[in-house]
């Protein structure tokens, strides 16, 4: 039997472990008794129906809203019984659906702000533009194609723009599991295809666990789909055995 050495993660083990996760509001399960498991360098797409509890699957996995039962394991640290800002702090970073940036300062003062030291009070106070800042400020700024934008007010960016930016934000923390909720809602056709891009060169250094409506695009990025329905899984495995599976045709992609 094969062990992993003490402080060694095993690559082979999931990065995210959720099971038996259950969450009842006024007796209506929005998640009933769900198990979901993320790889290391994963994309991993949740889709399914409105209702079947996606978006509060991510609201458990970051604290937001806690569970009534269930376990929801991360690097094997219990994520039920951590605070949000700690979970944060142990590699979990999430995007909402609509962009929060800071529209009245720059790209660069963005991206700088969400750099780890900046970001308590004390931090805030002493932080300076070191050397090390301002590097991992143009690589993230490069690889969510603003690289050109970085003195430009956040508000004048287009829509997708400002979705990279907030990944970006994101990324200046180094996240492990990086989560995204319909991160290509309202873009272009050409910025969704740039988001595919990004999105599968991100995933080669972290775990990301994305929820999306738009299938073709859903195609172009998943290493593994989940389907929800009515808080349980209905299907899971590649998209193409997603699309195929009977059950998901009649509840949710025959719609």
């Amino acid at each position: 039997m094969s062990t992993t050495p003490i402080g060694v993660t095993n690559p082979h083990r999931p990065v995210l472990a959720i099971e038996g996760l259950t969450v009842s509001f006024d007796g209506f399960k929005a998640v009933d008794n769900l198990n979901l498991y993320v790889g290391r360098n994963e994309v991993h797409v949740v889709i399914g129906p409105n209702g079947a509890g996606k978006t509060t699957v991510l609201d458990l996995i970051c604290g937001k809203t806690p569970s009534t039962s269930g376990s929801i394991r991360f690097n094997d640290r219990e994520l039920t019984k951590m605070r949000e800002f700690d979970i944060v702090r142990a590699g979990v970073g999430r995007k909402f659906q609509t962009p929060s940036i800071y529209e009245n300062l720059s790209v660069y003062e963005n991206l700088e702000m969400s750099f780890p030291r900046g970001r308590s009070v004390f931090g805030a106070l002493v932080f300076n533009r070191s050397p090390d800042v301002i590097a991992r400020v143009k690589e993230v700024a490069a690889e969510i194609f603003l690289d050109e934008q970085l003195h430009q007010q956040a508000d004048l960016l287009s829509h997708g723009q400002k979705q990279w930016l907030e990944i970006g934000m994101l990324l200046m923390q180094e996240p492990e599991l990086l989560m995204l909720d319909e991160p290509v809602a309202g873009m272009s056709v050409s910025e969704r295809t740039k988001t595919a891009e990004l999105l599968g060169r991100i995933s080669q250094g972290r775990s990301v666990l994305v929820i999306e409506h738009d299938m073709e695009f859903v195609k172009s990025i998943a290493h593994k789909v989940t389907v929800l329905h009515q808080g349980k899984v209905l299907a899971e495995g590649s998209m193409e055995s997603v699309q195929a599976n009977p059950k998901v045709i009649e509840v949710y992609l025959g719609h």
